[in-house]
């Protein structure tokens, strides 16, 4: 049992909880995510870790109800217990790898969208930590959604974008991006950028015609998060990956958005599932031969 320490809305629909998981607190780094289970009934999801504390601990997730499964969790209080709260899982983000006296002669920039503001954090913070100073750009449609930006602020040089223009850049996060290359005069080396999939793929695009080398986070495709289901299959220059056991983060100038959007959609139904088994044969799931799911 890992129980709740924390329990706070950040905005309509969207939760935090600071849970205490000392053995993957110990060893998670940015990047990575933990898969929870409210009681033993429930639904298993994964969730990429926002923060952990070490020496107390605890594991942060950032959490939005979109189904039966998240709802169920959000009404968990302080104090309250997960039956599951299982990792680290997937591998961590390649700036924990690369060693720190290079890292820090390259210009960093972060997007993020929606929910994906709180992985972002975790590696902004991680950078910060080890005396790294990132751009960041976080996005929303408006104001009153926008999460975590006092944290984001404290370790980053923060710029808001909101689509009505309330708060912030009057636009999206390309047009910011946009803002800050073509009429700030800013260069960087890597982009990394996490959100919804549409987000990531226009982000893409534009960083791709401005050269700037970006990695995605392709979390918000998992679903059982071992590699077994095949939810999160998609191709990745021409190659089939999974998000679970592969990434979850990939080059994403070589992932295939637009297949992978379309994939998340069939996999919804019954009958979309079937199709996408009888399509994909060996490759559904378990095709990487590693985790058992074709067996």
């Amino acid at each position: 049992m890992y129980k709740i320490l924390k329990a706070k809305d950040l905005a309509s629909n969207i939760f935090l909880m600071e849970v205490h998981a000392p053995r993957i607190a110990k060893s998670c780094m940015p990047g990575q995510f933990i898969i929870a289970k409210v009681d033993e009934k429930s639904e298993r999801i994964p969730l990429t870790i926002c923060d952990y504390d070490r020496e107390n601990g605890t594991i942060t997730i950032v959490v939005q109800k979109i189904g039966a499964g998240t709802e169920k969790m959000g009404k968990l209080k302080e104090g309250d217990y997960f039956r599951d709260f299982t990792g680290p899982l997937g591998e961590p983000s390649e700036f924990v790898k690369e060693d720190l006296s290079e890292l820090k002669n390259k210009k960093i920039l972060f997007v993020g969208g929606g929910l994906g503001t709180a992985p972002v954090y975790c590696q902004v913070k991680w950078l910060h930590d080890n005396g790294i100073t990132p751009d960041v750009v976080i996005g929303a449609k408006t104001k009153d959604i926008l999460i975590l930006e006092e944290e984001m602020s404290a370790a980053s040089n923060l710029y808001v974008a909101t689509d009505d223009g309330s708060y912030g850049f009057k636009g999206m996060v390309t047009g910011c991006i946009e803002d800050l290359v073509k009429n700030q005069g800013k260069e960087y080396d890597i982009c990394v950028t996490i959100g919804p999939m549409i987000m990531m793929k226009f982000v893409c695009l534009l960083t791709k015609e401005l050269g700037i080398k970006t990695v995605v986070s392709m979390n918000p495709i998992m679903v059982d998060g071992t590699g077994m289901c095949g939810a999160c299959r998609l191709i990745v220059d021409g190659e089939v990956k999974f998000a679970c056991v592969d990434g979850p983060e990939f080059d994403g100038h070589k992932v295939d958005f637009d297949q992978a959007m379309k994939r998340m959609q069939l996999y919804k139904s019954e009958e979309g599932r079937a199709l996408l088994k009888l399509q994909e044969g060996d490759t559904h799931h378990g095709g990487c031969g590693n985790c058992g799911g074709d067996k």
